[in-house]
């Protein structure tokens, strides 16, 4: 052992750290590794709509949102993530005007921001394959396949996606009294999927019926992906806080993202600044930002991977914190009583 104090990474899931979930690769690189250390990967937003929730992120200006890649990549990002139509309820955007907002984007940081790697939000095929065209690699599919073809879109041209769960939500409604009873088939079998208890107790927890349907449309959708042709280490795994579920159902994902993790592909959490923070806190978008920040580092301590991020600098630092005390990343400047 060197005299700097530093300790090499010790595998998570042995002196009490959770297991976490499997690394991202996309285009053959494994974004958060730098060495031994693996943190884990920001991945930053920007919206090109003028309608949504979190005003900052609107960014329908070609040169603004530019500029907000840029100040992406250097606060920390691996991956920008651009979208071109309001999740929620909102003005009708069809399918050409989506690609019009998102494509040219996409092609300008491809050609001036090479090491920052590109995601399209999206739940059209039409506009994941404009987008891929353009040089994006991940499909964001928040709408949990609503169209079969775009996952054959990322499988053909051998780019990552995003499998999400919306509860059959169709695409840009809201919840309402959405349910999700625990299987009777699940009652007194425990977690299949966190053997080793990390992820909650060994006793069906009733809402654990949330959990269950998360992992079953999960788990489907992952393995029609890697079917499609979509390499295994570029399949992301989102349980999608707030689609499909009200704030009961994304508080209850959120402590037991060790089942999740037991999928074995690599798991997005997608918390920024979301409904199910304001509702806990009482809170507008414009004041989540701590409720989103101890949410994430619950869900990096447990192992999560990736994290979509309005704030990515404050994102980054507390990802940075959590691989540290998991063990997984030295400290960035250890000197304290070694000088």
């Amino acid at each position: 052992m060197s005299g700097s104090g530093e300790r090499p990474p010790t595998a998570a899931g042995t002196e009490g750290i959770p297991g976490g979930s499997a690394p991202l690769v996309l285009r053959g690189r494994e974004l958060g590794r730098d060495g031994a250390a693996v943190r884990p990967v920001v991945m930053a937003v920007v919206n090109r709509t003028s309608d949504s929730f979190f005003a900052p992120a609107r960014l329908p200006d070609d040169d603004a949102a530019l500029r907000a890649a840029e100040q992406a990549l250097a606060h920390g990002a691996e991956i920008l993530d651009v979208g071109g139509v309001r999740a929620g309820v909102g003005p009708a955007v069809d399918e050409a005007e989506e690609i019009r907002r998102v494509a040219p984007l996409v092609a300008r940081v491809r050609a001036e921001l090479p090491d920052l790697l590109v995601s399209v939000d999206t739940w059209r095929a039409g506009v994941a394959r404009a987008a891929v065209e353009a040089g994006a690699d991940l499909i964001n599919d928040t709408w949990a396949g609503h169209d079969p073809h775009l996952v054959e879109v990322a499988g053909a041209a051998g780019v990552g996606v995003v499998c999400s769960h919306t509860g059959g939500a169709i695409p840009r409604t809201d919840p309402y009294r959405v349910e999700y009873p625990l299987p009777p088939a699940a009652a007194g079998q425990g977690d299949r999927d966190d053997p080793a208890g990390t992820s909650g107790p060994a006793t069906p927890d009733a809402r654990d019926g949330v959990v269950q349907d998360v992992l079953a449309t999960l788990r489907a959708a992952a393995e029609r992906a890697v079917a499609a042709g979509v390499p295994s280490s570029s399949v992301i795994v989102d349980p999608t806080h707030d689609f499909g579920k009200n704030t009961w159902h994304s508080l209850h994902l959120l402590r037991r993202t060790g089942a999740l993790t037991g999928l074995r592909f690599p798991l997005l959490m997608a918390l920024s600044r979301k409904d199910f923070v304001g509702e806990t806190l009482d809170l507008p978008p414009a004041e989540r930002l701590e409720g989103t920040l101890a949410a994430t580092a619950v869900a990096a301590w447990l192992g999560a991977k990736v994290f979509r991020a309005h704030d990515v600098r404050a994102t980054r630092r507390v990802l940075d914190m959590v691989a540290a005390l998991r063990d997984e990343a030295p400290p960035l400047a250890a000197v304290r009583g070694l000088g």
